[in-house]
């Protein structure tokens, strides 16, 4: 794309952050997405080399934008549209990590417990 810049609910749903364009104006929105360090509105424009750092709520990124497009495209393209840092893989990779070795008891778990779901945690607790 020729423009110099992209709404920055459309870029993160083009490279892929987020499923939906709604959904990525919603994290923007709730002040989930900053760009280079400041929290934004959907509408803000997202220029070649800006950083961004994405939670869409399980993982954080920081990325550098390489590319724009306003448009979803195969998966491939998507990820040519940024570069993660260095710090960032880093951070993800021991936050993996963490999440192998240091389980949180209710991460299985969607919404509220069942009765065997509160007895499983009772025994596992004991």
């Amino acid at each position: 794309m020729s423009n110099e810049s992209v709404r920055i609910d459309k870029w993160l749903w083009a490279a892929r952050f987020f499923k939906t364009r709604s959904m990525a104006t919603d994290a923007v929105d709730s002040g989930r997405i900053k760009l280079n360090g400041d929290k934004v509105k959907p509408a803000r424009g997202v220029k070649l080399g800006d950083r961004v750092d994405v939670d869409n709520g399980s993982t954080e990124w920081e990325v550098v934008v390489k590319e724009l497009s306003d448009v979803r495209r195969a998966a491939s393209f998507a990820q040519a549209l940024y570069e993660e840092t260095g710090e960032s893989v880093e951070k993800r990779a021991r936050a993996a990590e963490d999440r192998r070795y240091f389980r949180e008891p209710g991460a299985d778990m969607k919404g509220r417990p069942t009765k065997r779901d509160r007895r499983l945690i009772s025994r596992s607790q004991s």
